[in-house]
């Protein structure tokens, strides 16, 4: 599968600037072989064609293949100063990047997943919630999210009903804000920025900013790479490993809103890498 215009122009991540040695290493990106040079804080990436553009934005370099029309996202609580920055790590996954977005966004999948952690099959329901295409900003919300967790953060000392809140900002960079044990006036952040290798193999890069003061670094990388293997799992076995997009491939119920609205975005954008081509159903 050849890349489109749609996900040549978008930014994507390769990795936290950390994991970047000095000199030359090399990466891959929707079907591409890059070239990454580190001379200092100073990057060139190189491929078939003139240099890439590049940028370092909250900890990990980013690049395109395209033209973007809008820089890389905004994320304020990147700024504030009393929160922890915290890279959890690569994850390589057997699976469309547009399938790791959605399974993100899936509430649902709590009890029976992360059962005991982010959920528990005594208490399943996905309690009605709102979601919305902002235009302005092409971005997807879901708000008003609510679940009941038995250990909703490395943190937490017992179960408690967790507020959510998602944020798609590009087809593969996706946002959850979450209420923090320790300020339940405030919002944790944990992203997922996805790195599309090829239409069916993809590597994730978690990153959080979290107000905790009493877990460790490796406590919370520890928790969030738990989740993300729990998850990797369901995603390797999901058949078809590419997002299919037509009506009646996959029948979504209530709690899956989000998704509906996500591959309606898809569609609209006219973003084919990563998803199911299906000529039969013409």
């Amino acid at each position: 599968m050849t890349a489109e215009p749609a996900a040549l122009d978008q930014w994507y991540v390769l990795g936290a600037i950390g994991d970047f040695p000095q000199g030359q290493s090399s990466r891959r990106l929707l079907g591409t072989n890059l070239a990454v040079t580190r001379a200092g804080d100073r990057f060139t990436i190189e491929s078939n064609g003139p240099p890439a553009a590049v940028r370092t934005d909250y900890g990990h370099l980013w690049t395109t293949l395209g033209t973007p029309a809008r820089p890389v996202f905004d994320l304020p609580e990147s700024r504030e100063s009393d929160r922890r920055a915290v890279y959890c790590g690569a994850v390589t996954v057997r699976a469309s990047g547009l399938r790791l977005i959605e399974n993100f966004l899936d509430l649902a999948h709590f009890p029976y997943v992360h059962t005991d952690i982010l959920g528990t099959e005594a208490r399943p329901e996905v309690a009605k919630y709102e979601v919305e295409q902002r235009r302005d900003v092409d971005e997807l919300w879901a708000t008003k999210c609510e679940f009941f967790q038995p250990k909703a953060a490395a943190a937490s000392e017992g179960g408690q009903i967790s507020r959510y809140m998602y944020r798609v900002v590009s087809p593969f960079n996706v946002m959850l804000y979450k209420t923090p044990p320790a300020a339940p006036d405030r919002w944790d952040v944990i992203a997922l920025f996805v790195q599309p290798v090829e239409p069916d193999l993809s590597i994730a890069h978690p990153y959080m900013l979290v107000i905790d003061d009493i877990s460790t670094d490796a406590e919370l990388i520890g928790f969030q790479q738990m989740i993300f293997l729990q998850d990797k799992i369901v995603l390797e076995n999901q058949r078809p490993k590419l997002l299919p997009l037509q009506p009646g491939r996959e029948t979504p119920t209530r709690a899956d809103l989000s998704s509906v609205l996500y591959r309606r975005w898809l569609k609209e954008k006219q973003l084919r890498y990563g998803v199911e081509e299906r000529t039969d159903l013409a």
